[in-house]
C-alpha cells in the first residue's frame, strides 16, 4: 500500500512513502499517473478540481484550492487556503447516544477493571509519581529554587550522607524537581489569576509527595495570600519559605525544610489503584500527515477505553479545534455543555481577532513540511485524539477536574503551555503524539507517541511508543493492546524519556500587560 484514502468522500489520498513523478498509482479501480514527486505524508489529488473548489479529507473540507489542479498532482499548503474566518453561530445537533457509546472497536476493551500501581494521598487523591517539588511564587527566586534542587540532589547522591543514613532501608529514591517560571509579579487581573491558579494546581498535584513553596516577599503573588488560595492542604507535606523573612542564609534554611519533606515522602509506597482513577491529558505537537492516520486515532481508541473503565481524559489546544469544533459540540451531553463549548471556541477566536490575527493562521513550518496544509486539516486530525465519547465537562484555563469522562480544557496550542495546563487540571500523565519529534516534558510524565517509524528510529531517546507500525500493517487492535500495557507501566512507575533526561518544565499562559 503506497497511498491511503481515509474517508470514502475524500478527493485526496495520502502518500505512505515517498513517491516519484510518473509513478502509476491504483486506487478504487482507477489508475492515476503522478504529476509530481509526492513526499510521504503529503496529499495527492484524486480528481480534477477547479480554483475555489474544496479539498476533502477525513470526509470534511480542509480548505479550497487557490488554483486549478488535476488528478495525480501534489496538493500542499501552496495550493490550499483555509475556509475559516471569524466568529460563528452554532446550532446544537447532538449525535445519537449509540454513536458515542458503541464504537466498533469497543469490543476490544477488557470487561474487567484494570489497575495500576499508584500512591494514595491523605485527601483520597491518587498520584502516579512521588517526587519532591520546589515551586517559586515569583520568578525572582528562580536561582534559589534551582540551587536548592541541585544541592539536595547532590547530597542524596552520597549514600553516606546523614539524610540517606536516616532513611528506612527500603526507602525508594525520589526525584527533586524545581519548577522555575517568569511570573508572579507585574501582572494584573485575569493574567495574574492565571498564574496563581496554575501554581496552585502544581502545588496541590498528587504526583508530588512533598512541595516546598519559595517566595520572595514583595511580589504581587504574596506568599500568605497564595497559601490561603490553596484552601485546605496537607501542611505536613507542603511548606512555605519567604526568603526576605529568613534571617541568614535562605539556602541553608531551605535545605533544612527539604530534608524534612524528603524524609516524610520517602515513606510512601505504591498500592493497587483502579484505572477508573487515572486522569489522562491528550496532546499533539509537531504533527505531520500521518498524525490523523496513526497516533491520533490510537489515542482516540485509548481515550474511549479509559472512559469505559470509569476514568478521565482531557482534550485541549482550542485553536486547533477550529474547523472541527462542531464535531465536539454535537458530542456534548447536555445543551449547557454545548453552550460552554461554544464559548470555549469563540472566546479563543475573539482572543485572536482582538490582537489583529486571523483565526486560521496555525500550521507551523514543521506541520507544512510534514504534509498539513490548513488549520482545518490539522484540527480534523487533532480532535481524533478524544475518540467518540460524549463530552462530560468543559474547563476554563487553570480549572481543576471534577467530572470523570471526556473533558475539554481551554488552553492554546503551544506545546508546553497546553501540556502544563493539562497537568494543572489534574491529569497524571500527558499522552503526546508527534510526527516531527520533540524532547520536552511538563511536570507530569509526558509520553511521546510517534506517528511514523522513521521518527521512532531516529529519535529513540525522545519516543516512548511508536504508532507508525499501523502504516506497516500491524492491526490497530494489537497496537492498542500494547499501548494499554505501556501506559499502565508508566502509570506504575516506569519513567518516560523526558523523565529519564530530566526534561521537566512549566509554561504559564501569558494574557495581559506586564507592568
Amino acid at each position: 500500500m503506497k497511498i491511503i484514502k481515509i474517508n470514502p468522500a475524500d478527493n485526496v489520498a495520502v502518500a505512505i512513502e515517498n513517491l516519484a513523478a510518473g509513478d502509476n498509482i491504483q486506487i478504487e479501480g482507477n489508475n492515476i499517473i503522478l504529476k509530481n514527486d509526492i513526499p510521504a505524508g503529503h496529499k495527492i489529488l484524486l480528481t480534477n478540481l477547479s480554483e475555489g473548489e474544496n479539498v476533502i479529507k477525513y470526509g470534511y473540507p480542509i480548505g479550497h484550492l487557490t488554483e486549478s489542479r488535476t488528478a495525480g498532482e501534489l496538493v500542499s499548503h501552496n495550493h490550499i487556503q483555509t475556509n475559516l474566518s471569524g466568529l460563528l453561530e452554532y446550532e446544537y445537533k447532538p449525535v445519537q447516544k449509540e454513536e458515542f457509546t458503541n464504537p466498533a472497536y469497543a469490543e476490544w476493551f477488557p470487561t474487567e477493571q484494570l489497575h495500576f500501581k499508584g500512591y494514595r494521598r491523605k485527601n483520597g487523591e491518587v498520584g502516579i509519581r512521588n517526587e519532591v517539588w520546589i515551586v517559586p511564587t515569583v520568578g525572582c527566586v528562580n536561582g534559589i529554587v534551582n540551587q536548592l534542587a541541585g544541592q539536595l540532589t547532590h547530597e542524596l547522591s552520597n549514600p553516606n550522607s546523614p539524610l540517606n543514613q536516616s532513611l528506612p532501608a527500603d526507602a525508594e529514591p525520589l526525584r527533586i524537581v524545581p519548577y522555575p517560571h517568569n511570573y508572579g509579579c507585574s501582572q494584573l487581573s485575569d493574567d495574574h489569576e492565571n498564574t496563581r491558579k496554575v501554581l496552585r494546581d502544581l502545588v496541590l498535584h498528587p504526583n508530588a509527595g512533598a512541595v516546598l513553596v519559595v517566595g520572595l516577599g514583595c511580589e504581587n503573588n504574596q506568599p500568605d495570600q497564595f497559601e490561603q488560595f490553596l484552601g485546605d492542604y496537607d501542611k505536613e507535606r507542603i511548606r512555605f519559605m519567604v526568603t526576605q523573612k529568613v534571617e541568614g542564609d535562605e539556602v541553608e534554611e531551605g535545605m533544612k525544610i527539604l530534608r524534612e519533606l524528603y524524609s516524610i515522602a520517602a515513606t510512601d509506597r505504591r498500592e493497587s489503584i483502579p484505572l477508573s482513577e487515572l486522569r489522562v491529558g491528550l496532546k499533539c505537537g509537531g504533527s505531520d500527515g500521518f498524525s490523523g492516520i496513526t497516533a491520533n486515532p490510537l489515542l482516540g481508541v485509548f481515550s474511549d477505553f479509559i472512559v469505559s473503565q470509569g476514568g478521565t481524559t482531557v482534550l485541549t489546544e482550542v485553536p486547533e479545534m477550529f474547523g472541527a469544533e462542531t464535531i465536539l459540540m454535537n458530542r456534548c451531553e447536555t445543551p449547557e455543555l454545548f453552550e460552554q463549548t461554544v464559548k470555549l471556541v469563540n472566546d479563543f477566536k475573539q482572543y485572536f481577532l482582538s490582537h489583529g490575527e486571523p483565526v486560521g493562521e496555525n500550521p507551523s513550518p514543521g506541520n507544512k513540511a510534514g504534509g498539513i496544509s490548513t488549520l482545518e486539516e490539522k484540527a480534523l486530525g487533532c480532535t481524533q485524539k478524544c475518540g467518540k465519547s460524549a463530552v462530560k465537562g468543559v474547563l476554563t484555563y487553570g480549572e481543576r477536574l471534577t467530572t470523570k469522562g471526556l473533558n475539554l480544557l481551554s488552553a492554546p496550542g503551544n506545546d508546553l503551555v497546553a501540556s502544563t495546563a493539562l497537568a494543572a487540571s489534574g491529569c497524571h500523565i500527558v499522552l503526546f503524539t508527534t510526527g516531527r519529534g520533540t524532547p520536552f516534558g511538563t511536570f507530569v510524565p509526558t509520553m511521546k507517541v510517534s506517528t511514523n517509524s522513521t521518527l521512532a528510529k531516529n529519535k529513540p531517546t525522545w519516543i516512548d511508543f511508536n504508532a507508525g507500525t499501523i502504516l506497516e500493517h500491524e492491526p490497530m487492535i494489537d497496537v492498542f493492546n500494547r499501548f494499554v500495557q505501556k501506559v499502565i507501566k508508566i502509570a506504575s512507575g516506569e519513567p518516560t524519556w523526558n523523565e529519564k533526561k530530566n526534561y521537566q518544565e512549566i509554561a504559564i499562559f501569558k494574557n495581559g500587560v506586564t507592568l
